[in-house]
Protein backbone atom coordinates (compact mmCIF):
# COMPACT_ATOMS: atom_id res chain seq x y z
CA UNK A 1 0.00 0.00 0.00
CA UNK A 2 1.41 3.40 -0.98
CA UNK A 3 1.63 6.22 1.54
CA UNK A 4 -1.00 8.10 -0.48
CA UNK A 5 -3.64 5.49 0.40
CA UNK A 6 -2.37 4.46 3.84
CA UNK A 7 -4.94 4.67 6.64
CA UNK A 8 -3.43 6.58 9.55
CA UNK A 9 -4.56 5.73 13.06
CA UNK A 10 -7.07 8.58 13.09
CA UNK A 11 -8.77 7.21 9.98
CA UNK A 12 -8.77 3.69 11.44
CA UNK A 13 -10.52 5.06 14.50
CA UNK A 14 -13.09 6.84 12.37
CA UNK A 15 -13.93 3.83 10.25
CA UNK A 16 -14.11 1.26 13.05
CA UNK A 17 -16.70 2.88 15.30
CA UNK A 18 -19.50 0.42 16.03
CA UNK A 19 -22.31 0.71 13.46
CA UNK A 20 -25.40 2.61 14.51
CA UNK A 21 -29.03 2.49 13.53
CA UNK A 22 -30.05 4.91 10.78
CA UNK A 23 -32.81 6.15 13.04
CA UNK A 24 -32.15 9.72 14.15
CA UNK A 25 -29.94 10.54 11.16
CA UNK A 26 -30.47 12.89 8.24
CA UNK A 27 -30.95 11.64 4.72
CA UNK A 28 -27.89 12.06 2.50
CA UNK A 29 -29.66 14.86 0.64
CA UNK A 30 -30.44 16.72 3.86
CA UNK A 31 -26.88 16.25 5.15
CA UNK A 32 -25.40 17.73 1.99
CA UNK A 33 -27.88 20.60 2.10
CA UNK A 34 -26.84 21.28 5.70
CA UNK A 35 -23.19 21.45 4.66
CA UNK A 36 -21.85 18.13 5.96
CA UNK A 37 -19.46 15.75 4.22
CA UNK A 38 -20.89 12.41 3.08
CA UNK A 39 -17.55 10.65 3.55
CA UNK A 40 -17.96 11.17 7.30
CA UNK A 41 -20.91 8.78 7.30
CA UNK A 42 -24.55 9.38 8.29
CA UNK A 43 -25.18 12.75 9.91
CA UNK A 44 -27.12 12.98 13.17
CA UNK A 45 -30.39 14.88 12.94
CA UNK A 46 -29.53 16.52 16.28
CA UNK A 47 -26.14 17.90 15.29
CA UNK A 48 -25.34 21.06 17.25
CA UNK A 49 -26.03 24.34 15.46
CA UNK A 50 -24.50 27.56 16.72
CA UNK A 51 -25.99 30.82 15.48
CA UNK A 52 -23.99 33.84 14.35
CA UNK A 53 -25.78 36.39 16.53
CA UNK A 54 -23.28 38.97 17.76
CA UNK A 55 -20.57 37.63 15.48
CA UNK A 56 -18.82 38.68 12.32
CA UNK A 57 -18.78 35.51 10.20
CA UNK A 58 -17.35 35.20 6.71
CA UNK A 59 -15.29 33.31 4.19
CA UNK A 60 -11.97 34.83 3.16
CA UNK A 61 -8.83 34.01 1.21
CA UNK A 62 -5.31 34.22 2.62
CA UNK A 63 -2.20 34.71 0.49
CA UNK A 64 0.14 31.71 0.73
CA UNK A 65 3.02 32.06 -1.69
CA UNK A 66 1.54 32.69 -5.13
CA UNK A 67 -1.82 31.18 -4.19
CA UNK A 68 -4.81 32.01 -2.00
CA UNK A 69 -6.04 29.65 0.71
CA UNK A 70 -9.75 29.64 1.58
CA UNK A 71 -10.64 30.12 5.24
CA UNK A 72 -13.80 30.45 7.28
CA UNK A 73 -13.69 32.75 10.29
CA UNK A 74 -15.89 34.00 13.09
CA UNK A 75 -15.23 36.62 15.74
CA UNK A 76 -17.19 38.85 18.11
CA UNK A 77 -18.64 41.75 16.14
CA UNK A 78 -16.75 44.97 16.80
CA UNK A 79 -13.91 43.27 18.71
CA UNK A 80 -10.77 44.05 16.76
CA UNK A 81 -8.41 42.78 19.46
CA UNK A 82 -9.82 39.30 20.05
CA UNK A 83 -7.41 36.44 20.79
CA UNK A 84 -6.71 34.21 17.78
CA UNK A 85 -7.54 30.49 17.69
CA UNK A 86 -6.78 28.42 14.61
CA UNK A 87 -9.21 25.53 14.02
CA UNK A 88 -7.49 22.52 12.42
CA UNK A 89 -10.07 20.40 10.60
CA UNK A 90 -10.54 16.67 10.21
CA UNK A 91 -9.86 14.98 6.86
CA UNK A 92 -13.37 15.87 5.69
CA UNK A 93 -12.65 19.42 4.62
CA UNK A 94 -14.11 22.70 5.74
CA UNK A 95 -17.63 21.42 6.36
CA UNK A 96 -20.39 22.51 8.71
CA UNK A 97 -19.11 20.86 11.89
CA UNK A 98 -15.80 22.72 11.67
CA UNK A 99 -17.59 25.95 10.85
CA UNK A 100 -19.87 25.46 13.83
CA UNK A 101 -16.90 24.87 16.14
CA UNK A 102 -15.42 28.10 14.77
CA UNK A 103 -18.58 29.98 15.75
CA UNK A 104 -18.58 28.35 19.20
CA UNK A 105 -15.08 29.70 19.79
CA UNK A 106 -16.12 33.15 18.61
CA UNK A 107 -18.96 33.06 21.15
CA UNK A 108 -16.22 32.59 23.77
CA UNK A 109 -14.54 35.79 22.57
CA UNK A 110 -12.03 34.44 20.05
CA UNK A 111 -11.17 35.38 16.49
CA UNK A 112 -11.43 31.78 15.27
CA UNK A 113 -10.17 30.81 11.82
CA UNK A 114 -10.52 27.47 10.05
CA UNK A 115 -8.21 27.20 7.02
CA UNK A 116 -8.74 24.81 4.11
CA UNK A 117 -5.09 23.83 3.77
CA UNK A 118 -5.84 20.98 1.34
CA UNK A 119 -7.03 23.42 -1.32
CA UNK A 120 -4.03 23.05 -3.64
CA UNK A 121 -5.25 19.72 -5.01
CA UNK A 122 -8.27 21.50 -6.46
CA UNK A 123 -10.67 19.04 -4.81
CA UNK A 124 -13.49 20.16 -2.52
CA UNK A 125 -13.21 17.54 0.22
CA UNK A 126 -16.69 18.35 1.47
CA UNK A 127 -18.05 16.91 -1.80
CA UNK A 128 -16.11 13.62 -1.63
CA UNK A 129 -18.32 10.69 -0.63
CA UNK A 130 -15.75 7.99 0.24
CA UNK A 131 -12.90 8.08 2.77
CA UNK A 132 -10.68 6.12 0.36
CA UNK A 133 -10.94 9.03 -2.08
CA UNK A 134 -9.90 11.53 0.60
CA UNK A 135 -6.69 9.75 1.58
CA UNK A 136 -4.61 10.54 -1.53
CA UNK A 137 -5.34 14.23 -0.94
CA UNK A 138 -4.74 14.51 2.80
CA UNK A 139 -1.76 12.12 2.89
CA UNK A 140 -0.03 14.14 0.17
CA UNK A 141 0.05 17.30 2.30
CA UNK A 142 3.68 17.94 3.34
CA UNK A 143 4.14 18.96 6.96
CA UNK A 144 6.47 21.79 5.93
CA UNK A 145 3.74 23.28 3.74
CA UNK A 146 1.09 22.73 6.43
CA UNK A 147 3.12 24.58 9.06
CA UNK A 148 3.83 27.43 6.66
CA UNK A 149 0.10 27.68 5.91
CA UNK A 150 -0.70 27.92 9.63
CA UNK A 151 1.92 30.64 10.08
CA UNK A 152 0.22 32.53 7.24
CA UNK A 153 -3.14 32.20 9.01
CA UNK A 154 -1.70 33.65 12.22
CA UNK A 155 -0.07 36.53 10.31
CA UNK A 156 -3.31 37.27 8.46
CA UNK A 157 -5.26 37.29 11.72
CA UNK A 158 -2.84 39.87 13.08
CA UNK A 159 -3.31 42.01 9.96
CA UNK A 160 -7.07 41.87 10.55
CA UNK A 161 -6.78 43.18 14.11
CA UNK A 162 -6.58 39.85 15.96
CA UNK A 163 -4.36 39.63 19.02
CA UNK A 164 -1.68 37.15 17.95
CA UNK A 165 0.05 37.58 21.30
CA UNK A 166 -2.80 35.31 22.43
CA UNK A 167 -2.52 32.60 19.78
CA UNK A 168 -4.08 29.17 20.24
CA UNK A 169 -4.85 26.17 18.07
CA UNK A 170 -7.49 23.45 18.41
CA UNK A 171 -7.84 20.43 16.17
CA UNK A 172 -9.89 17.28 15.68
CA UNK A 173 -8.83 13.90 14.30
CA UNK A 174 -6.10 14.66 11.70
CA UNK A 175 -6.37 18.22 12.94
CA UNK A 176 -5.44 16.94 16.40
CA UNK A 177 -2.16 15.73 14.93
CA UNK A 178 -1.77 19.18 13.39
CA UNK A 179 -2.00 20.70 16.88
CA UNK A 180 0.95 18.61 18.10
CA UNK A 181 2.97 19.42 14.98
CA UNK A 182 2.31 23.16 15.26
CA UNK A 183 3.11 23.20 18.96
CA UNK A 184 6.56 21.83 18.09
CA UNK A 185 6.98 24.40 15.32
CA UNK A 186 5.63 27.76 16.49
CA UNK A 187 7.51 29.91 18.97
CA UNK A 188 4.53 32.28 19.29
CA UNK A 189 1.80 29.72 20.06
CA UNK A 190 0.45 30.04 23.60
CA UNK A 191 -1.49 26.78 23.85
CA UNK A 192 -3.00 23.93 21.85
CA UNK A 193 -5.84 21.46 22.34
CA UNK A 194 -5.70 18.17 20.43
CA UNK A 195 -8.86 16.07 20.17
CA UNK A 196 -7.83 12.45 19.44
CA UNK A 197 -4.93 13.45 17.24
CA UNK A 198 -2.65 10.80 15.72
CA UNK A 199 0.55 10.34 17.74
CA UNK A 200 2.44 7.86 15.54
CA UNK A 201 2.36 8.22 11.75
CA UNK A 202 2.50 5.52 9.10
CA UNK A 203 5.56 5.77 6.88
CA UNK A 204 5.24 8.84 4.69
CA UNK A 205 8.21 10.93 3.43
CA UNK A 206 6.05 14.06 3.55
CA UNK A 207 5.52 13.63 7.31
CA UNK A 208 9.11 13.41 8.55
CA UNK A 209 8.37 13.42 12.28
CA UNK A 210 5.32 12.15 14.12
CA UNK A 211 4.06 13.94 17.25
CA UNK A 212 5.74 11.22 19.34
CA UNK A 213 9.09 11.98 17.70
CA UNK A 214 8.54 15.70 18.23
CA UNK A 215 8.00 15.39 21.99
CA UNK A 216 11.44 16.91 22.75
CA UNK A 217 10.66 19.90 20.50
CA UNK A 218 7.33 21.03 21.93
CA UNK A 219 7.29 24.80 22.43
CA UNK A 220 3.74 25.31 23.72
CA UNK A 221 1.58 23.49 26.28
CA UNK A 222 -0.87 21.02 24.76
CA UNK A 223 -3.97 19.37 26.18
CA UNK A 224 -4.64 15.95 24.67
CA UNK A 225 -8.22 14.65 24.77
CA UNK A 226 -8.55 10.98 23.84
CA UNK A 227 -11.08 8.16 23.84
CA UNK A 228 -10.39 4.98 25.74
CA UNK A 229 -12.40 3.05 23.15
CA UNK A 230 -10.55 4.56 20.17
CA UNK A 231 -9.75 1.62 17.85
CA UNK A 232 -7.00 3.53 16.06
CA UNK A 233 -5.15 5.26 18.91
CA UNK A 234 -4.65 2.84 21.83
CA UNK A 235 -4.45 4.18 25.36
CA UNK A 236 -0.96 2.65 25.66
CA UNK A 237 0.19 4.96 22.86
CA UNK A 238 -1.27 7.99 24.63
CA UNK A 239 0.56 6.96 27.80
CA UNK A 240 3.77 6.61 25.80
CA UNK A 241 3.35 10.17 24.48
CA UNK A 242 2.69 11.41 27.99
CA UNK A 243 5.87 9.74 29.25
CA UNK A 244 7.93 11.17 26.37
CA UNK A 245 6.74 14.68 27.15
CA UNK A 246 7.39 14.26 30.87
CA UNK A 247 10.88 12.92 30.16
CA UNK A 248 11.62 16.03 28.11
CA UNK A 249 10.05 18.31 30.74
CA UNK A 250 7.36 19.57 28.38
CA UNK A 251 4.05 20.98 29.58
CA UNK A 252 1.12 18.82 28.58
CA UNK A 253 -1.91 17.17 30.12
CA UNK A 254 -4.09 14.33 28.93
CA UNK A 255 -7.62 13.29 29.66
CA UNK A 256 -8.89 9.91 28.51
CA UNK A 257 -12.61 9.21 28.36
CA UNK A 258 -12.78 5.45 28.98
CA UNK A 259 -15.93 4.61 27.02
CA UNK A 260 -15.51 7.15 24.23
CA UNK A 261 -14.56 6.16 20.67
CA UNK A 262 -12.59 8.18 18.16
CA UNK A 263 -14.56 11.25 17.08
CA UNK A 264 -16.47 11.54 20.34
CA UNK A 265 -16.73 15.33 20.00
CA UNK A 266 -18.09 15.16 16.44
CA UNK A 267 -21.72 15.88 17.28
CA UNK A 268 -22.82 15.20 13.71
CA UNK A 269 -21.57 11.58 13.69
CA UNK A 270 -22.61 8.32 15.32
CA UNK A 271 -19.35 8.43 17.29
CA UNK A 272 -20.61 11.40 19.33
CA UNK A 273 -20.68 10.90 23.09
CA UNK A 274 -22.47 13.81 24.73
CA UNK A 275 -20.99 13.59 28.23
CA UNK A 276 -17.40 13.18 27.02
CA UNK A 277 -17.82 15.90 24.38
CA UNK A 278 -19.24 18.44 26.81
CA UNK A 279 -16.60 17.77 29.44
CA UNK A 280 -13.81 17.92 26.85
CA UNK A 281 -15.08 21.27 25.58
CA UNK A 282 -14.98 22.62 29.15
CA UNK A 283 -11.45 21.25 29.54
CA UNK A 284 -10.42 22.98 26.32
CA UNK A 285 -11.80 26.33 27.48
CA UNK A 286 -10.06 26.00 30.83
CA UNK A 287 -6.77 25.17 29.10
CA UNK A 288 -6.95 28.22 26.86
CA UNK A 289 -7.77 30.39 29.86
CA UNK A 290 -4.94 28.92 31.91
CA UNK A 291 -2.38 29.83 29.26
CA UNK A 292 -3.74 33.26 28.41
CA UNK A 293 -5.46 32.61 25.09
CA UNK A 294 -8.96 33.19 26.41
CA UNK A 295 -9.84 35.48 29.31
Amino acid sequence: MSFETTMASDVVGLTKVAPVSRRGFMTATAAVAAGYTLAAGPVRAEAITTDANGLQVSDARIKVGSEEMPVYFARPAGNTKAPVIIVAMEIFGLHEYIKDVTRRLAKLGAFAIAPDYYFRKGIDLTKVAEVKDLLPVVNAKPDAELLSDLDAVAAWAGSQGGDTAKLGIIGFCRGGRTVWEYAAHSSTLKAGVAFYGTLVDPENPLLPKSPMQLAPEMKAPVLGLYGGADTGIPVAQVEQMKAALEQNKKTAEFKIYPEAPHGFHADYRGSYRKDAAEDAWKQAQAWFKKYGVLS
